[in-house]
């Protein structure tokens, strides 16, 4: 089989002038260096998780009354639990995808993370955590729990206003958790012209021909695509700390 992964260039610059540099307190070079690194991270992120996103293999939260079928069909208390990360291990287990080390990788919101955190019940996340390992809990974190090792990140996808639990869109935002083994995504970039694996800083030209406007940015020329979908599963629920009103 193949998969496409088509090039886009993605980048994003500011620029600084001589007045800010000569009146400020702070290093305005520094500071400037710091944000278009910090877009240049955030950006790219997005652009994965949306690429995730549009995975085929999903089930839905199952903390609820209700058994969704649909992201459409979740209710605000369909919550992630301990259960939904057993089953979608074992169906990637069932689907051989290869796990880094023993583990797959999981990338979960924090409004998600704090669901899971807070169930209870011998089953959940928290027993063991409060009678064994308790570093987790003053740390506040998942770590690793039932063959996955979770990543809190606030750019795990969110879909807004994607439920008002009557089965129509409404004001109930659903949240996606990834798990991923081996061969989930695909990369691919451009070599050509200092192009890289990943963005690279970019001075832009100073035009002025007082050398007043010193403009630097980052530039990316690249793409993502999902490469295996038998390892890519995703997991959507509500939050019960989510935008839901």
């Amino acid at each position: 089989s193949q998969v496409e992964v088509t090039l886009a260039e993605y980048g994003n610059a500011v620029n600084t002038t001589a007045k800010l540099r000569g009146t400020s307190f702070l290093d305005v070079d520094s500071a400037a260096a710091n944000i278009v690194g910090y877009n240049a991270g955030i950006s790219v992120d997005t652009v994965i998780s949306n690429v995730l996103s549009a995975g085929t293999n999903v089930i839905y939260g199952g903390g609820g009354a209700s058994t969704p079928s649909a992201r459409i069909d979740l209710a605000v208390d369909d919550l992630i639990t301990a259960n939904d990360i057993r089953k979608t291990v074992a169906a990637l287990r069932k689907a051989n995808a290869v796990s880094f080390n023993g583990m797959y990788m999981g990338y979960i919101h924090p409004d998600v993370s704090y669901d899971l955190r807070r169930e209870t019940g011998v089953a959940s996340w928290r027993d063991p955590h409060v009678y064994v390992d308790t570093a987790m809990i003053y740390n506040g974190e998942v770590g690793a729990f039932e063959g996955v090792r979770f990543i809190e990140t606030p750019r795990a996808k969110i879909f807004d206003d994607a439920f008002n639990g009557n089965g129509a869109p409404g004001t109930g935002d659903a949240y996606a958790t990834h798990i991923c083994g081996r061969q989930a995504l695909a990369k691919a970039h451009s070599i050509v012209d200092g192009n890289g694996a990943f963005p690279r800083v970019v001075r832009g030209p100073v035009v002025d021909v007082l050398s007043r406007f010193q403009p630097i940015g980052w530039y990316w020329l690249g793409g993502y695509a999902r490469f295996r979908e038998a390892s890519l599963r995703r997991i959507e629920s509500a939050s019960s700390i989510g935008d839901n009103s």
